[in-house]
């Protein structure tokens, strides 16, 4: 069969064999630590679960939601905006609920990007933003993120002449898969280039609640003049381990916010109601609702890195997300090492290059189990690694 070009030009997602490959070593006896996927092993807060449950029940919230979606949902993340960060947002005009903020951030490259136009997409990232402006017929332009620059996309780099062809660029701090997180000079730079080469900032904000050691991650919204130019997205997976419940919202401009809004008026219907009346609960309640989730983030974060130093590695103790990003040897390539991982030692890890060739040299951890696990998966990999060195 004949596909379309856009579908070619798609790299390999990097989940997508893991399931089947992680099922094959448990049928055969070993026993898996999965560190691969972003989502965490305890439950959504019992109460979001209950007024779910009650919320499943009530025949309006099943009926068609478009884009409208629930009221209650559109108030709860504005007043969260306003408590959390300070920044007030119309809940009709400058929201927009979203299935997961993965398919808001992919969806807006349709409503920006003409044939040819170019985005900037931080390498390695999250495949949405590369998938986003492949599927849109976008350019995209790969920038990649290396201690060099502290893990920022340091647009100046581009240069004046590309930066006059650019109409979208993508951000992501607190930062998956490094996580990195952005000074508030930084982002204030940024705001200015793109106010200046009127170019649209997708700031992507999902781990902003998983902040640890007193660092508080901002909105986009807290940088004078980034109304003129951002739109932002938020995400209830992982701050209320709700990964599978596919709630999010994005807020900006009027202009932008009813931009992605006719984008998804033709592929979706909107989040199912009921599950916006428990995310409205969640955000009401948030504060008390994460701080249990942070305790033990933090308490696997330092397990984790405490036990990967004492197995030979190099890590860095972050301020925020849910991720390690472990540098390897010179010479060692992360996807060898990570198969090598998985198949002697059944730990799952992603390999840096399966976020883009930026990141190669690195791995990713995910702290998705609990510190016990933790800390012997890092034993385990650190017996990879002296084979690795070996080698």
């Amino acid at each position: 069969m004949n596909f379309a070009e856009r579908l070619s030009r798609l790299p390999g997602y990097p989940l997508a064999e893991l399931p089947a490959r992680k099922r094959e070593l448990i049928a055969r006896g070993v026993d898996v630590i999965d560190l691969g996927a972003g989502d965490a092993d305890y439950p959504p807060p019992a109460e979001v679960i209950e007024t779910m449950r009650q919320a499943a029940g009530q025949t309006a919230l099943s009926k068609y939601g478009f884009q409208q979606g629930n009221p209650e949902f559109r108030r709860a993340a504005a007043t969260w905006m306003q408590r959390r960060f300070g920044v007030q947002f119309d809940p009709v005009r400058e929201l927009l609920p979203l299935l997961g903020s993965k398919e808001g951030l992919s969806h807006l490259a349709l409503a920006i990007l003409n044939p040819g136009d170019l985005a900037v997409v931080p390498e390695p990232g999250y495949q949405a933003y590369l998938g986003g402006v492949l599927l849109a017929g976008g350019e995209p332009i790969r920038y990649p993120l290396t201690p060099r620059t502290r893990f920022l996309v340091e647009l100046e780099d581009l240069g004046p002449e590309m930066l006059s062809r650019v109409r979208l660029v993508y951000l992501n701090y607190p930062n998956n898969p490094t996580a990195a997180i952005a000074p508030t000079e930084y982002l204030a730079r940024v705001v200015a280039l793109c106010r200046r080469h009127r170019i649209v900032l997708a700031y992507d904000n999902p781990y902003c609640d998983l902040t640890f050691d007193g660092y508080r991650a901002p909105s986009i919204f807290e940088i004078p003049g980034a109304r003129e130019v951002a739109i932002e997205f938020f995400s209830l997976s992982k701050s209320f381990s709700m990964t599978g419940w596919r709630l999010g919202w994005a807020a900006g401009e009027a202009q932008l916010i009813q931009a992605l809004t006719r984008v998804k008026s033709y592929v979706d219907t909107g989040p199912w109601l009921a599950v916006q009346q428990a995310g409205a609960f969640a955000l009401d309640n948030a504060e008390r609702l994460i701080a249990p989730n942070l305790v033990e983030l933090a308490r696997r974060r330092d397990a984790a890195v405490a036990a990967l130093r004492a197995a030979g590695f190099e890590c860095e103790t972050p301020a925020a997300t849910m991720y390690l990003w472990v540098p390897l040897p010179d010479g060692v390539l992360s996807a060898d090492f990570t198969r090598l991982a998985l198949e002697e030692q059944g730990v799952v890890l992603l390999p840096g290059s399966a976020f883009g060739a930026g990141g190669e040299g690195f791995f990713r951890v995910a702290l998705t189990v609990p510190a016990e696990r933790l800390s012997e998966a890092s034993r385990r990999l650190g017996l990879v690694l002296r084979g690795a060195r070996a080698a």
